[in-house]
């Protein structure tokens, strides 16, 4: 048996930059053993599985180590793959997941933004255990399914080398540290090593969280991010109420056939 699968670099339109995801369309779903095993091949912060359900698709994602509830370059992959790869007609797509309904959007010049639910984080406060986790002093921290930690300026960001080991041990899927940005509205870098991501290049998901925290910071609904990772990402975003957009250009880098 051969499955198809397409690797692709999300939120960058340049190849080797941006976040990389293995996309796999599937007929019908194999066990989940073989889902985690196939990521676990892949190697990447996330591979994404898609089937059609009727006008829909199921989309599940998966680390090297465990499946993730929300993930949104690899949503941004899988869109882009069934557009240019399988010819999806229209502008849009709906995906079914763990996290409810997530809708993707072809906005033209190769744009395509993804209609995420905002998660609103709420005032948590700096505790010592952080401070140590990260090895920087964080001017607020809050959380939503994340913890979002307010840094002071664009370079603590990029300076800043956590404790990987302690903040695995934080009771977080993974913590986003971020700041007003200089040429763009804000930065962020996304450190995940209790799923098996030590740093993720580019995290739609996170998102979900830094806009309206920064929306609600500088009074704009819509805004510009980079992530400050190796790679780096830029995104758009745009708060719309209890949803959110986040935009951005994918490439195809690798196509092939994974044989079982």
């Amino acid at each position: 048996m051969s499955l198809e699968f397409h690797q692709v670099d999300a939120f960058t339109d340049q190849a080797f930059r941006g976040n990389p995801a293995a996309v796999y369309r599937l007929d019908s779903w194999p066990a989940d053993e073989l889902l985690q095993r196939i990521a676990t091949e892949h190697n990447l912060s996330e591979t994404a599985f898609v089937v059609r359900e009727g006008e829909t698709w199921r989309i599940r994602w998966f680390t090297p180590r465990t499946e993730v509830p929300l993930c949104g370059h690899a949503t941004l992959a899988a869109a882009h793959v069934l557009f240019e790869a399988y010819g999806e007609p229209g502008d849009r797509l709906e995906f079914i997941c763990q996290s409810g309904v997530l809708r993707v959007f072809r906005e033209g010049d190769g744009l395509l933004a993804l209609d995420f639910p905002a998660l609103v984080p709420t005032e948590l406060g700096v505790t010592p255990e952080l401070e140590r986790a990260l090895q920087v002093s964080p001017v607020d921290a809050l959380a939503a399914d994340k913890l979002l930690v307010l840094l002071e300026s664009e370079q603590a960001v990029r300076d800043c080398k956590p404790d990987l080991a302690a903040i695995a041990r934080l009771p977080w899927q993974g913590v986003i540290v971020t700041a007003r940005g200089q040429e763009v509205d804000f930065v962020s870098r996304f450190f995940a090593p209790a799923v098996g991501v030590d740093e993720d290049p580019v995290t739609g998901s996170a998102h979900c969280s830094l806009i309206p925290y920064w929306s609600r910071r500088l009074a704009k609904r819509m805004l510009t991010a980079q992530q400050l990772s190796a790679r780096g990402g830029q995104l758009r975003c745009r708060l719309e109420g209890d949803r959110v957009s986040i935009a951005g250009r994918a490439v195809t880098v690798m196509r092939g056939q994974l044989l079982l």
